[in-house]
């Protein structure tokens, strides 16, 4: 893993972070892009600073990870054929119903901000780092999904539709990029409080309701999601390409 590098699209919080730990834990070098407040800079170095002690190097870019000029940024500052696993873990749309005879409605600005966001700057990520020839032979590029690509939940119009073209997305590149040694692989986590899962309405009220249905009665940690990245970075996971796999403990089930 010397030399290899994982990049973490959204990694300074929930599913993100944690990834980025396990993986530096099992030697990759970490590429974190983040886009943060100034109050959340010191919990992320003080993060980054645990993840350097592990003998990897780090670095952490607080930029817009949906500008082309970040992407051009990134790619610019790592070695040829360097990274190994690509993690989209972005989590910024609009939270608003398409109906309201109250609030504001979803607009087709919210809509393609939204579907850009959590869905098709996967693809944007993909095509640069493979047009700067940085990814190995054998990468894994993984993308984190939701049960709310199917289910309708208050306020999550706009990022359902983000998350069913992250999906499709994921299906086009698992057979278009195979020649390129590359895996392609969805990862639909159970319900876990994360700081953007706390920002859907009524949020409260999915956690009760994902533990009660839950088999083990709880709800999923951003480490059962990490652990499940690191699973697909295994040799043994060569052969899983094009799948959505559930890390939700059978919640979905019910």
């Amino acid at each position: 893993m010397k030399d290899k590098y994982a990049i973490i699209l959204g990694g300074s919080s929930g599913l993100g972070l944690a990834t980025a730990h396990k993986l530096s834990t099992s030697g990759y070098n970490i590429c974190i892009v983040h886009r943060d407040r100034k109050n959340n800079l010191a919990f992320l170095s003080s993060e980054v600073e645990k993840m350097k002690s592990r003998g990897v190097n780090v670095f952490s870019l607080n930029k817009d990870a949906l500008s082309p000029t970040t992407i051009t940024e990134v790619c610019s500052k790592l070695p040829i054929k360097s990274v190994a696993v690509l993690v989209h873990s972005i989590a910024k749309g609009s939270l608003k119903p398409i109906y309201s005879k109250e609030d504001k409605t979803l607009t087709k600005q919210d809509f393609d901000l939204t579907i850009h966001a959590m869905g098709t700057s996967w693809l944007e990520w993909s095509q640069a780092l493979i047009k700067n020839n940085l990814f190995t032979s054998n990468p894994r590029n993984i993308a984190f999904t939701s049960e709310g690509n199917t289910k309708v939940w208050e306020g999550y119009g706009a990022v359902s539709a983000a998350k069913v073209t992250l999906e499709s997305l994921m299906r086009f590149m698992a057979v278009e990029y195979a020649p390129l040694g590359m895996t392609s692989n969805c990862i639909q986590a159970g319900m876990t409080q994360t700081p953007s899962f706390s920002m859907i309405p009524n949020s409260e009220k999915l956690v009760a309701f994902g533990k009660k249905r839950n088999p083990f009665k709880r709800l999923t940690t951003p480490e059962d999601v990490a652990n499940a990245v690191y699973l697909l970075t295994r040799p043994e996971a060569n052969w899983i390409n094009g799948t959505i796999l559930k890390v939700d403990g059978g919640e979905s089930l019910r």
